[in-house]
């Protein structure tokens, strides 16, 4: 995994081309420590930062195809390249490295834009056809490997992250009011829009074509599912389960290949621990393990880590995360994240990129996905007894279901089932809602919009992220079973949007550390979206087919052990912290000024965390939130455009 950035405009030269690609690559070194290269003639120009992991002596990048006149700068990995090699090899094609890099660019020669159509991998790249004067920009199927783009006056940039673009004369970071609405509604914003006003993402599985001053984006993979009336219509549950660890194991497999050191994450939980188990199978020389524990009882996982250690017999490094911890790194973790976020929970993530690559590791296996992909996250649970109480909102029977939810939750077992009926909202939901699985946790997110500023709350009168969303789905979205329905809103948009992004790549590139995803292999997804809701969440224990396929694979405490979502101490974490950032950040006038947030609101958020005071959703994510985005407001210098015209907290500053 590495880092691109790049521009496509006839008003620049290849001088101050290459003065600018040199600025904006410098911007995303830590996403490729190994090596830089940049590559500019008349109109176009590609830069890269490259972390070596597989052909470490001739993968420099650019690399050019002078034959066809085409030149790349790629982040990622195909992890198919030995197979697509040999294909390309038999139908005439030489290489000249050994990288999967030249790939891409002899796939390109053969197949055009529709290249990407047979990489199995994680990617993000653009390519510069000359003959045609065309720039192709690509991203993976999953939206594993970023890519953000914009236009400036007489052309593009585009990059891995968007602090890259910024280095460009003609942008500057500016605040979109409907992308932070969607982050305090949705959790992330929903591609192509980003926090920043006028930057793009490339979404997931798309490709752009920029010719002639114009771009044109089109999908070319696209997550689909049976008819409901079709969707029970799989094999049995051991020809399925079979079919399930086959494919599995070959996509660990193809994630091995590397000409570095593989190691592998052991979050406690099963997904990483089947990965793991698979991984050690193909590695009998060893396997290192990595893993973080916390000083919290309620968040540790460490007795199960260290139960999969002994079962597999890795080598095993972990670091301790303390609530300072979390505080001290929280800044760098918004700079890398580039957007607010209301949970802390990518910067233990932090904290273990660092200490893999301490350890002198540049790549990890993940369990990541398997929850989307098999129906492991309790909102699927949770959507399943709403839906049953909902059909008979007066049954205190069905309402005791809830009781089984959120075990791990101390707070919400103590609530009786008619509360807990009520709360999520049984006798008032419409079945037919779009949205239906996941109405409660945007309602109980945009609970924290309480701490938006009046000028803001102006600026989006009358928006509603959750419309928009419903506004995007697919044609077929309302043809597909209710678990169908609610995995696809999780895999095509949290786990981009959040999951990969705030909590995967950008953690890891912190470091200069590659995550690999042997779930989310393209295979395994069209597979999972075929199997039998059934199958997938029996009753209320998630992720069946996947626990009886793997059930061999580890100690029964491990394979039988209910969901717990990772999560680590929101509010509590800076509670004790003295970090200076946390008063410049929060103080009144920066609030203010920064416009997003109510200054009172805020201090009244800072006198119940000073008190002990602070708990439940709406506060740590709001607190978290707020935190988060007076941080990215000062780190990106972004410019206040709010409408000013009804100044609440103007007057407080005089």
């Amino acid at each position: 995994m590495c880092g691109i950035a790049g521009y496509r405009d006839d008003a620049l030269g290849a001088p101050e081309g290459l003065a600018l690609l040199v600025a904006m690559t410098r911007a995303i070194a830590h996403r490729g420590p190994d090596a830089a290269g940049h590559w500019a003639e008349a109109g176009i120009g590609l830069g890269h930062r490259r972390l070596s992991i597989v052909g470490l002596a001739d993968g420099q990048q650019p690399m050019a195809d002078p034959e066809a006149g085409l030149m790349l700068s790629y982040n990622g990995e195909v992890f198919n390249f030995p197979e697509l090699r040999a294909e390309l090899e038999q139908r005439g094609h030489r290489f000249r490295t050994h990288s999967d890099t030249e790939v891409i660019l002899k796939l390109y020669r053969e197949y055009g834009a529709d290249c990407v159509s047979h990489i199995n991998g994680d990617f993000a790249f653009a390519l510069w056809d000359r003959p045609n004067r065309r720039l192709l920009l690509a991203r993976d199927r999953m939206g594993v490997r970023p890519l953000y783009w914009a236009r400036t006056g007489t052309g593009i940039v585009f990059a891995s992250e968007a602090k890259a673009l910024f280095c460009h004369p003609q942008l500057s970071a500016e605040l979109d009011p409907p992308a932070l609405d969607q982050i305090f509604t949705l959790w992330s914003p929903l591609a192509p829009r980003t926090i920043f006003k006028g930057i793009f993402e490339l979404p997931p599985a798309h490709l752009m074509l920029f010719q002639g001053g114009k771009p044109q984006i089109r999908p070319y993979w696209q997550l689909d599912y049976p008819d409901e009336a079709d969707a029970s219509q799989t094999g049995s549950a051991q020809s399925v389960a079979e079919e399930v660890l086959d494919l599995l194991t070959d996509a660990t497999r193809i994630r091995l290949r590397a000409d570095v050191p593989v190691g592998s994450y052991l979050s406690g939980g099963l997904d990483s621990a089947i990965v793991a188990a698979l991984a050690a199978r193909e590695k009998p020389d060893g396997l290192s393990t990595f893993s973080v524990a916390f000083e919290s009882a309620e968040y540790d996982e460490s007795a199960y880590q260290h139960e999969m250690v002994s079962a597999l017999g890795t080598e095993h490094a972990q670091v301790l995360c303390r609530n300072a911890d979390i505080a001290d790194v929280f800044p760098d973790v918004v700079r890398m994240v580039e957007r607010p976020v209301l949970r802390t929970a990518p910067a233990p993530l932090h904290l273990l990129s660092a200490l893999v690559r301490a350890k002198g590791y540049k790549v990890v296996l993940t369990g990541e996905g398997a929850d989307e992909v098999f129906a492991g996250y309790d909102i699927f649970k949770e959507a399943k007894v709403r839906r049953f109480c909902a059909r008979d909102p007066k049954s205190q029977g069905r309402a005791l279901l809830f009781k089984r939810l959120y075990p791990y939750l101390p707070e919400f077992q103590k609530q009786n089932a008619s509360y807990l009926a009520a709360y999520f909202g049984v006798e008032a939901a419409r079945l037919d809602d779009p949205l239906f699985s996941h109405r409660p946790r945007f309602r109980s997110t945009s609970a924290a919009k309480l701490f938006f500023s009046a000028d803001l709350k102006a600026t989006l009168a009358g928006y509603d992220a959750a419309e928009e969303l419903a506004a995007q789905l697919p044609a077929r979205f309302g043809h597909w079973h209710p678990l169908h329905q609610a995995q696809f809103l999780e895999t095509r948009y949290l786990l981009p949007g959040y999951i990969l992004s705030a909590q995967g790549d950008r953690m890891a590139m912190a470091h200069g550390v590659e995550g690999r995803f042997p779930f989310l292999d393209h295979r395994l997804v069209e597979l999972a979206a075929g199997i039998s809701p059934a199958l997938k969440l029996r009753g209320l224990e998630e992720k069946h087919i996947l626990r009886r396929a793997t059930a061999h694979l580890m100690p029964k405490t491990i394979g039988r052990r209910t969901k717990q979502p990772y999560r680590a101490p929101d509010s509590a974490a800076f509670a004790a912290s003295d970090a200076p950032y946390d008063a410049a950040a929060l103080s009144r006038r920066a609030v203010a000024q920064a416009g997003m947030f109510n200054p009172d609101a805020v201090q009244k958020l800072q006198a119940k965390l000073a008190a002990g005071k602070l708990s439940g959703f709406r506060d740590n994510a709001g607190f978290v939130g707020v935190l988060s985005g007076q941080l990215w407001h000062g780190q990106f210098s972004v410019t206040n455009t709010l409408d000013q015209s009804q100044p609440t907290y103007g007057r407080e500053l005089t």
